[in-house]
């Protein structure tokens, strides 16, 4: 009996996301009307903010946003002015199904010893919480906060407030009804706006952080420099990003192909890697204060992120072959709407491609980078840079038309 608890654990995303459009909705749907609804049952899935009469249409116009649906050519979005709109559409798609499956926490974290995944998964937002020294009285920014399960975390575990911004209106309703049935409505608040382009004053919050989110930004040049402006002098700004590893290479076809499909089907404009994510930072004005893959700490202990998928790519895959089955029997009898299995697939073989990236080390959800802005008077980071390079250069005499000594060379 352990040993069958221990793969029900292991495997327990999976095994999740297969029970939409079961048997089990039945009882869900039950008590659905009782009082607080964690997540929407198996009979009330739907394309979110999408009309359903919609859903089918709006799944083809969202492939059409990419240059190439051929994995392993490269996958881009073909306009980036287009960005927002692209990742509203995946998220009004997306958002029930995420929670059936998938809980109020929309990111991965590592297995802790002898904790279950929802115990890790608020370690790691509690992590979070501490690093940017939130606590009461200060409000924080939540980049990207999706239907709030960090949001309400972080509150919670420092006593300090956190507004949180999604471009979707549906997960603003989302993370409303769920802040105010946890008790937190007033500490937390969710607002629709686009995140490039926030509806805030300069030097508002006191922190922010980002919880696998800024991956959907154009470029992170963009969505960083609105952070920095929001932030107070001395504020910290941490983020989990989706990045590509040292081990990831662009001549194999593979590796490629393997994030194409994460790409495509996490509604990302590209991929970035790691090295990219810091310089990112730092062309903003941000101080680096760290930066480390967190799934990569205590190996021996925890187990991998992608565990939360199960770990098994042909179990997973066996799975979402039946389960996709039978969401195409519930779109045929109209329980759910036309174009929700293709969303369902989209899911399925994404979770197929990211077991893959882990298991392979080519990428990683959780590159934890911690800039810093400026106190107030300070440089910006990459102007006190330019300065400290510049200053030796200045000062160097200049070579002189005789045999005189050399100066120095720019450094």
């Amino acid at each position: 009996m352990a040993a069958v608890r221990d793969w029900a654990e292991d495997n327990r995303g999976a095994l999740t996301v297969a029970a939409v459009g079961t048997g089990l909705g039945a009882a869900l749907w039950l008590y659905r009307r009782s009082g607080y609804q964690k997540k929407p049952s198996s009979f009330e899935l739907t394309g979110g903010a999408v009309d359903a009469s919609k859903v089918k249409d709006t799944v083809k116009a969202y492939y059409g946003e990419y240059n190439t649906l051929e994995r392993g050519e490269g996958a881009v979005m073909k306009e980036s002015q287009k960005v927002a709109d692209l990742v509203d559409k995946f998220y009004s798609l997306v958002t029930d199904l995420y929670e059936w499956g998938w809980g109020q926490s929309f990111h991965f974290s590592r297995k802790l010893p002898k904790r279950d995944w929802v115990a890790s998964e608020v370690a790691h937002e509690a992590w979070a919480a501490a690093t940017i020294r939130l606590g009461p009285g200060k409000t924080a920014l939540d980049v990207g906060c999706g239907v709030g399960g960090p949001m309400r975390t972080v509150a919670a575990v420092s006593g300090g407030n956190v507004v949180g911004i999604t471009i979707n209106e549906y997960q603003v309703q989302r993370a409303t009804y769920h802040n105010e049935k946890h008790g937190l409505s007033s500490q937390c608040k969710a607002v629709r706006g686009n995140f490039l382009d926030m509806p805030f004053e300069a030097e508002t919050f006191d922190a922010a952080y980002a919880m696998e989110a800024t991956c959907h930004a154009p470029t992170l040049e963009q969505v960083y420099s609105e952070v920095y402006r929001v932030l107070k002098p001395g504020a910290i700004f941490m983020t989990y990003e989706w990045v590509t590893t040292p081990q990831y290479d662009p001549a194999n076809r593979e590796h490629v192909a393997i994030v194409d499909e994460i790409i495509i089907g996490n509604g990302l404009p590209r991929a970035n890697s790691w090295r990219e994510a810091e310089q990112a930072g730092k062309s903003v004005g941000f101080k680096l204060l760290d930066s480390r893959d967190v799934a990569q700490a205590s190996p021996g202990a925890t187990k991998p992120w992608y565990m939360r998928l199960g770990g098994n790519v042909p179990l997973f895959r066996w799975i979402g072959s039946v389960n996709g089955a039978i969401v195409n029997v519930m779109e045929f009898l109209r329980i759910a709407p036309r174009g929700l299995g293709e969303v369902h697939k989209m899911l399925f073989d994404t979770g197929v491609s990211l077991m893959e990236g882990g298991i392979e080390g080519i990428f990683t959800p959780m590159h934890m980078l911690v800039f810093q802005k400026p106190e107030a008077g300070e440089q910006p980071a990459e102007k006190a840079a330019a300065a400290s390079t510049a200053a030796p250069a200045a000062a160097a005499p200049a070579k002189s038309s005789g045999g005189g000594k050399k100066g120095k060379g720019k450094h």
